[in-house]
């Protein structure tokens, strides 16, 4: 932050909030009470993570009960185990009773958007979703890596696979870390991947704030088509119709930058109405006032990420074509075991709400390192990675840098110069060390207090690969 904060307690957790831990795990900022609107979120959150673990990932409700469910937010994790759910696998529909009242919170799933979380208080639609089959998570593709799965057999490497096996001990890299899967490759071929029980190659999982860094480049690709310029002043229609409203000077780059000088209910990453309320992006995101200029503070939001796709959706101005951005982007990529999922208005929750697997993590890595050519073509504009991974405006007060939504690292975290991360909540990280040639994913279900130090995990994957033979 860049100006004084007097009150110690409120220094830390705003600290906290520009540091890459913000991206990795909750902070804990308002009291647990339980509340009417807190069982309403707690039963929102206990739907939406069934019903994509369920739907998306193919999990069934112990496996989720014992991961996706445990060490959650402090705010409802004494309260989501007291809930009643149930999961209709026929109409692929999870409810969960919370009122005496009002009806249960309701998530539902349809095919290639995964899980809509409707909001507090709505009755189920007349007519739903009947499956003679329940839905599964797709298969195998055939098609030779990187655009599909045949072909993968990581060579053996013992060193290599001591560093990985130790991501895996819960001790090395972070006391009480849970690492899920991990995934290593090394000139774009897998040299390493791992699973725990319960976990595997097409078994997704949510990716948290990894979905910033995905938003980033799908926007870079709408740019490439000329569907947006984010240098441009974005385009919020819910301000536009206020000629005399500051906020419409916003950039869409200051967004991905985190530099809007937006206020926000708390510092760091706390959208809860979206994520679990069933309010939608465009009634949740659009109110918050500035309380800084932009482009002078740094402060990591969610609704940043949220209102620069909110932005495209408005620049587009084609909500057919909206909807099949994000199943052609993964498309593109071969990353058909990903899907964004929505709010019921059809707005995209890109700064958290994707589902995928280590293995589309790591094609996704690929693209990256690979200045956004796939396959031969190029999706995102010359120069726009060059432009994400550089520190342009305010910086974090931590050691690691952010660009245009990458964290940064260097030799003060242990890593060469010009090596970059997406990461998440619980654990999720895409590290790429262009030097090396390496793109490093560990996916996670870190709960409570949990860190993976990845900084070091990642390091010790350099020398160990640098020593293969």
């Amino acid at each position: 932050m860049r100006y004084a904060i007097r009150n110690t307690a409120l220094a830390a957790i705003l600290l906290a909030a520009t540091t890459p831990a913000a991206a990795q795990q909750p902070i804990a900022v308002r009291p647990t009470i339980d509340t009417a609107y807190t069982r309403a979120i707690a039963a929102g959150y206990k739907a939406a993570m069934l019903c994509s673990s369920v739907f998306n990932a193919g999990r069934n409700e112990a496996q989720i009960e014992r991961d996706e469910l445990r060490g959650i937010y402090p705010d409802y994790a004494a309260i989501v185990p007291t809930l009643a759910a149930t999961v209709d696998r026929r109409r692929a529909v999870v409810t969960v009773a919370w009122s005496s009242n009002l009806p249960p919170r309701r998530a539902e799933w349809s095919r290639g958007k995964g899980c809509t979380t409707m909001p507090i208080g709505a009755f189920p639609p007349p007519v739903v979703n009947s499956f003679r089959t329940p839905p599964s998570p797709a298969p195998a593709d055939p098609r030779p890596w990187p655009m599909g799965d045949g072909g993968i057999v990581p060579r053996p490497a013992p060193a290599l696979g001591e560093a990985v096996a130790r991501a895996f001990d819960r001790s090395t890299y972070g006391r009480g870390s849970e690492t899920v899967g991990v995934v290593i490759l090394r000139d774009g071929r897998i040299v390493a991947e791992r699973y725990r029980e319960g976990f595997g190659p097409f078994v997704s999982n949510r990716t948290w704030s990894v979905a910033k860094s995905i938003a980033g480049m799908a926007i870079g690709a709408a740019q490439a088509e000329r569907r947006i310029d984010v240098a441009a002043r974005v385009r919020i229609p819910e301000w536009g119709a206020w000629p005399r409203d500051p906020r419409v000077a916003l950039t869409t780059d200051q967004l991905l930058r985190m530099s809007s000088g937006l206020h926000s209910a708390t510092a760091g990453n706390r959208t809860d109405a979206v994520y679990f309320g069933g309010t939608a992006v465009t009634e949740e995101t659009t109110g918050w006032p500035l309380e800084a200029q932009p482009g002078t503070r740094f402060r990591y939001a969610n609704n940043d990420i949220l209102l620069a796709v909110r932005g495209l959706r408005a620049s587009m101005n084609d909500d057919r074509a909206y909807a099949a951005l994000m199943p052609s982007f993964f498309a593109r990529l071969g990353m058909t075991h990903s899907v964004a999922e929505t709010d019921w208005r059809g707005n995209y929750i890109l700064s958290s709400q994707v589902w995928s697997t280590a293995r589309d993590l790591a094609r996704f890595g690929l693209f990256m390192a690979q200045d956004g050519v796939w396959q031969g073509q190029r999706i995102l504009p010359a120069g726009w990675m060059a432009q994400s991974i550089r520190p342009v405006g305010p910086q974090p007060e931590g050691r690691e840098g952010y660009g245009r939504t990458l964290w940064l690292f260097g030799p003060q975290q242990g890593l060469p110069a010009g090596s970059y991360a997406a990461q998440g909540n619980r654990g999720q990280y895409v590290m790429v060390i262009p030097s090396h040639r390496l793109v490093i994913v560990r996916r996670g279900e870190d709960g409570g207090a949990a860190r993976f130090e990845i900084a070091r995990f990642a390091a010790d994957v350099m020398r160990d690969a640098a020593g293969r033979r």
